[in-house]
């Protein structure tokens, strides 16, 4: 689903990532951990083509994501949802709109985009607020619309960038909770994130960043 062979990329010269190697199956759950300036970010930008490696090779559902021409990154992202931190929501539309940016991009009929943002926000909790503005949602509510837009094509992978960074540990464990629940439906989710409380309550895979490099890989049954 996702391989990773001797990748590395640099900023001004200073490795983010040094030589990484990483396989994912498909519907494994995997937690990225690592400090602040580890690489986890880096990584997940890399596999969502939002950078580039300068060197190695980056497979994704078999396809090398540093030889995508432009024109067709949008389409191999159709397939994979991403979860920020910062939510990232547009304060001028509402939570239904929010959600359905996504599938108004790709061009679906109207039926259809209620059809499948109705199910994700029913999917996270949330349907209720289908008609209000991100800025009258608590964080927990935006996180949650946040996993919907990711989740409203039914990607067949989920990356999320610490989601749970903004949240105190009550609302981050019922966001892991979802991821997990997510996982349960087939899609490979991979989480990055600092907190170790996360890895328990998960009790999945988890890949270890420092300074860039993979310094550990603890597979725990699913």
């Amino acid at each position: 689903m996702i391989q990773l062979f001797h990748v590395s990329k640099y900023y001004d010269r200073r490795p983010a990532l040094s030589d990484v190697n990483l396989q994912i199956a498909k519907g494994e759950f995997v937690l990225l951990m690592g400090p602040s300036g580890a690489g986890k970010t880096t990584l997940l930008k890399l596999l969502f083509c939002a950078e580039s490696p300068d060197q190695g090779q980056i497979l994704v559902q078999n396809r090398n994501v540093a030889r995508l021409r432009r024109s067709d990154v949008p389409y191999l992202r159709r397939s994979m949802g991403m979860v920020f931190q910062d939510f990232r929501l547009l304060p001028k539309k509402n939570v239904f709109e929010n959600v359905a940016l996504p599938l108004v991009v790709q061009g679906a009929s109207a039926f259809e985009t209620k059809r499948k943002v109705t199910e994700a926000l029913k999917a996270v909790g949330v349907e209720h607020r289908k008609d209000s503005r991100p800025t009258t949602l608590s964080a927990g509510e935006q996180q949650r619309v946040s996993i919907a837009r990711a989740i409203v094509n039914g990607p067949i992978i989920l990356l999320a960038d610490e989601p749970t960074g903004n949240l105190d540990p009550e609302l981050a464990g019922e966001i892991i909770e979802l991821f997990k629940a997510i996982n349960a439906r087939g899609t490979t989710v991979m989480v990055a994130t600092h907190n170790r409380q996360v890895a328990d309550q998960v009790s999945r895979r988890v890949v270890t960043l420092n300074q860039g490099k993979l310094v550990s890989d603890e597979g725990v049954g699913q």
